[in-house]
């Protein structure tokens, strides 16, 4: 071969080389890019080519799949009370992608996901049309009812139900809310309908999942974690010790009294005294005593400072460090920076009506193939334990005083011994906007079991301002919740 021609053959050569190469990158090194990236069609169309498995609640879809009536997408989403389920379902969206456990799940519900691949490659041979698998969530509808019913005409809120000896979530549910079906596929309408649910458009912000996204101070209800830390480290070792507690308190380093609510019965109270009318001065100094470390590795302890994954992520709770006295003071009454989500106060009374121990939070209990087969099972994990089993009981009884003779009263169901803490947390430049209205609690029933925990917070700008309480506003949402549930498992 002359020169020239060796030259040519060198030069294609490398040239098939290249290909191969660059083919081979493409095929093996950049699959999972391509296939994910938003901007290949081709992958869309096929993640709508076929009905998407259901999102379960006891046993039933609150999801399903219709034919699209346009366009080169066959199926789009529906889904059954979406504005009380959007906060657990979030929306699968032709335009608009997807988000919570329709996101995270996709791979079930689309078919996709590795586990499927035998299925799938089985259906391929024998014709059978590609089916999508399930999630099957710990989610009570009657408690999720209960939940949503109770929020509405309020304003806006959130309410979160655990049980508390698993986990489970029972109810998940944020007010205002909006329709997932409502901008699931590509028209003009879906796209009319997603603009008007952003905030830019809705101060209301409704697609919000404030159950898990949204931090307000927890007033009064962070005294139970002030309570709590009080008792770990010794500070009390009873309900029913004297605090040493002067009225009035002046703030370490200050010459500012910690106000509380009215002329209560504070000076030298008991904790549970102290906790039945909800004393500022007793626990603001309980926790300047046991100063910002000690508070600090006790919120730890009940969750703040981490991110939850339900699998939905929770924003994480805030108590802060690097505190003053008088801030850490302020900070364990719920104010200051104290901040936390419904979530993380639905942990609290969940961790002590266990007797401690606080379990991680989760709302898929098991994934399924097509065919029902289990493919995963969630287990209970335990999280931490905030709380000695004898110490978290001696909180039990301070917490079922506020709702028998304390500022839970509201909260009182027959039959079954509820304990709570109520709070009014103030927010807004010097105080100027309306309180946000909290309550906690925890249901036992006879046998001495603890059948859920609930956490409700009320936003009600509506509302008078000296009508706006714990106590007053979400407290009768929690019972409601409380209730549904008891019944649900008679």
């Amino acid at each position: 071969m002359n020169k020239p021609l060796r030259r040519i053959a060198i030069f294609c050569g490398l040239l098939v080389l290249t290909l191969l190469i660059r083919d081979n990158w493409l095929q093996y090194a950049q699959a999972d890019k391509l296939r994910s990236d938003t901007d290949n069609r081709r992958v869309a169309i096929e993640r709508y080519a076929a009905p998407r498995g259901d999102i379960i609640v006891d046993g039933s879809p609150i999801t399903g799949s219709v034919e699209a009536k346009n366009g080169d997408f066959l199926y789009k989403r529906t889904y059954q009370n979406g504005p009380m389920w959007a906060p657990v379902t979030g929306y699968s969206s032709q335009a608009f992608d997807s988000n919570f456990l329709e996101k995270i799940e996709d791979g079930i519900l689309t078919g996709n996901d590795d586990r499927l691949f035998f299925r799938n490659t089985l259906d391929m041979v024998t014709g059978k049309p590609k089916q999508g698998g399930n999630v099957v969530t710990t989610l009570n509808a009657a408690a999720q009812k209960a939940a949503y019913d109770g929020l509405q005409g309020h304003g806006k809120g959130a309410v979160v139900a655990l049980e508390p000896s698993t986990g489970k979530i029972l109810a998940l549910a944020s007010y205002p809310s909006y329709d997932p079906s409502s901008f699931a596929g590509t028209s003009d309408a879906d796209a009319g309908a997603w603009n008007k649910l952003q905030k830019k458009s809705d101060s209301s912000d409704p697609m919000l999942n404030r159950a898990l996204r949204e931090t307000y101070p927890p007033g009064s209800t962070f005294k139970v974690v002030t309570a709590a830390a009080a008792l770990q480290n010794g500070l009390y070792t009873s309900a029913d010790d004297p605090t040493k507690s002067p009225l009035p308190w002046i703030m370490p380093g200050t010459t500012t009294p910690l106000k509380n609510e009215g002329d209560l019965p504070c000076e030298n109270a008991t904790m549970r005294e102290a906790l039945r009318v909800s004393c500022n001065s007793v626990f603001g100094k309980i926790g300047a005593d046991l100063g910002n470390d000690k508070m600090l590795a006790e919120a730890k302890q009940f969750g703040f400072t981490q991110e939850q994954f339900t699998p939905v992520r929770s924003n994480a709770s805030v108590f802060s460090d690097h505190m003053n006295p008088s801030e850490t003071a302020q900070s364990s009454i719920g104010q200051y920076n104290t901040a936390a989500t419904p979530l993380q106060m639905a942990m609290i009374a969940s961790a002590v009506a266990n007797d401690g121990k606080l379990m991680k939070p989760y709302m898929v209990d098991k994934l399924q193939s097509p065919n029902l087969d289990t493919l995963e099972q969630t287990q209970p994990e335990e999280l931490s334990q905030p709380l000695s089993s004898k110490n978290a009981q001696i909180l039990q009884s301070m917490m079922e005083t506020v709702v028998k003779d304390g500022t839970g009263k509201n909260a009182q169901i027959d039959g079954v011994t509820v304990g709570g803490k109520t709070g009014t947390a103030q927010h807004g430049v010097a105080n100027s906007g309306k309180p946000y209205a909290w309550f906690i609690c925890y249901a036992k029933t006879s046998d001495g079991s603890s059948p859920v925990a609930v956490a409700t917070v009320v936003e009600d700008d509506s509302a008078n301002r000296d009508d706006i309480s714990g106590g007053g506003l979400a407290a009768p949402i929690a019972k409601s919740v409380m209730e549904a549930v008891i019944n649900s498992k008679k």
